[in-house]
C-alpha cells in the first residue's frame, strides 16, 4: 500500500503513530518533501475521480491510500482492511482537532 500525506496533516500524523505502533509496512510518501512528489499528488488530485469531492469542498485529499491494484481511498479503516489490519481504535488516536 502506498500512502501519500504530509506531516502538516493531522490525520496524516495520527496514521503515522498507528503504523509506528502497530508496526505495518507501507509507503508512505511526504508530498510536500521534494517537487517530484507534489507533482506526481498533484497530477492525480488533477485527473482522478476519487478527488472530486475534495475539490470541490477546497481540500488537499490526504491521507490518501492507495491499494497494490490502485484502488484509492481516504478511508483509514478501509485501507488498513486491505492489509489484513483491525479499524482504528479510539485510543490509538495520538491527536485531536
Amino acid at each position: 500500500m502506498k500512502v501519500y500525506g504530509t506531516d502538516i496533516c493531522i490525520d496524516c500524523r495520527n496514521y503515522k503513530a498507528i503504523q509506528k505502533r502497530r508496526g505495518f509496512e507501507a509507503e508512505y510518501i511526504d508530498i510536500i518533501e521534494n517537487t517530484t512528489n507534489m507533482k506526481e499528488f498533484l497530477k492525480m488530485r488533477d485527473l482522478d475521480l476519487v478527488f472530486e469531492p475534495v475539490r470541490e469542498n477546497h481540500g488537499i485529499g490526504v491521507p490518501l491510500f492507495i491499494r497494490e491494484d490502485g484502488e484509492k481511498t481516504f478511508d483509514i479503516d478501509v485501507a488498513l482492511s486491505w492489509i489484513g489490519q483491525e479499524p482504528v481504535k479510539e485510543e490509538e488516536i495520538v491527536e485531536r482537532r
